[in-house]
C-alpha cells in the first residue's frame, strides 16, 4: 500500500494543481454564462465530465513531461556534449526542429486555411492541386526555419552569444521585411511564429538547451540554456515573409 501511495502521490498533487490552474477559466466562463447571459449550461453533465478529463489529462501531461521529456532532452544534450561531435549535435538539432514542426496540427490547419484564402484572392490557381502545393510549401518553409532556429540556438549556447542581440536583430529584420512582403503573406507569416512550437517540442527543446548549457563548462543554464523557443518562434516569421517575396 505504501508503494501505491508513493506512486499516486505525485499524480494527485498534479491533479490538484491542474484544477487550481484551470479554476480562473472555469470561474470566468461560469460567471458570464450564468450572470451575464443568464442561461443554463447546455449538456451540463457532458461539460462536467469533459472538464474532469481535461484536468486529469493536464495532470498526466505534466507528469509525463517531468518524468520523460525533460530527462530525455537533458540526457541527449549531455550525450552529444560528451561525444564531442558538433556535426551530430547540429544534425540532431535541425531534425528535432524540422520533424516536430512539419507534422504540427496547428501548422497544418494554418497552412490549409492560408491556401484557401490565397486561392479565393487569386494569388494562386483555384484548384485542389494548387492549394495543396501552396499549403505544403508553407509547412516546409516553416519546418526548415524552425530546424535552422534550433541550430542557431545551439550555436548561441556553444559560443555564448547574448540572446537579446539575436532577438532584437531578428525583430528588426521582421519589421524591415514587412514593408516589402506582399500583403497577403504578412498575416500568415506572423501567425506561423505562434503555431510552430507544440506542447511536445517546447519542453524537449527547452530541456535540450538547459542540458547543453549545463554540460559545457563556463555556461550558465539560466542565462545560456533558455531562448531556443524564442528563436523557434521568430525565424518562421522571417522565412515566410521571405517566401512571400520570392514567390
Amino acid at each position: 500500500m505504501n508503494e501505491y501511495t508513493r506512486l499516486l502521490a505525485p499524480m494527485l498533487q498534479r491533479t490538484a494543481t491542474s484544477l487550481r490552474d484551470l479554476a480562473p477559466i472555469i470561474i470566468v466562463i461560469a460567471f458570464f454564462q450564468i450572470v451575464v447571459l443568464q442561461q443554463p449550461f447546455p449538456n451540463l453533465e457532458n461539460v462536467v465530465i469533459g472538464l474532469a478529463f481535461v484536468v486529469i489529462g493536464l495532470a498526466l501531461f505534466i507528469v509525463g513531461l517531468e518524468s520523460a521529456l525533460f530527462p530525455i532532452g537533458e540526457l541527449l544534450a549531455e550525450g552529444f556534449a560528451k561525444k564531442g561531435s558538433l556535426t551530430a549535435l547540429l544534425a540532431f538539432a535541425f531534425c528535432l526542429g524540422f520533424g516536430a514542426t512539419v507534422a504540427e496540427p496547428a501548422l497544418i490547419a494554418i497552412a490549409a486555411e492560408a491556401a484557401d484564402v490565397a486561392s479565393e484572392a487569386g494569388a494562386i490557381a483555384n484548384s485542389d492541386q494548387a492549394r495543396s502545393s501552396y499549403a505544403l510549401e508553407v509547412r516546409l518553409v516553416v519546418a526548415v526555419s524552425v530546424g535552422a532556429a534550433i541550430v542557431l540556438g545551439v550555436f548561441r549556447i556553444l559560443k555564448g552569444w547574448p540572446i537579446h542581440r539575436l532577438i532584437i536583430g531578428g525583430y528588426l529584420l521582421v519589421v524591415a521585411l514587412t514593408f516589402f512582403a506582399p500583403d497577403d503573406i504578412i498575416g500568415v507569416a506572423y501567425d506561423s511564429g505562434g503555431v510552430t512550437t507544440s506542447t511536445v517540442t517546447v519542453p524537449l527543446v527547452a530541456a535540450l538547451g538547459v542540458g547543453l548549457a549545463t554540460s559545457i563548462r563556463g555556461r550558465n543554464p539560466m542565462i545560456d540554456g533558455f531562448g531556443l523557443i524564442a528563436l523557434a518562434s521568430l525565424t518562421p516569421i522571417i522565412c515566410v515573409l521571405a517566401y512571400g517575396m520570392v514567390t
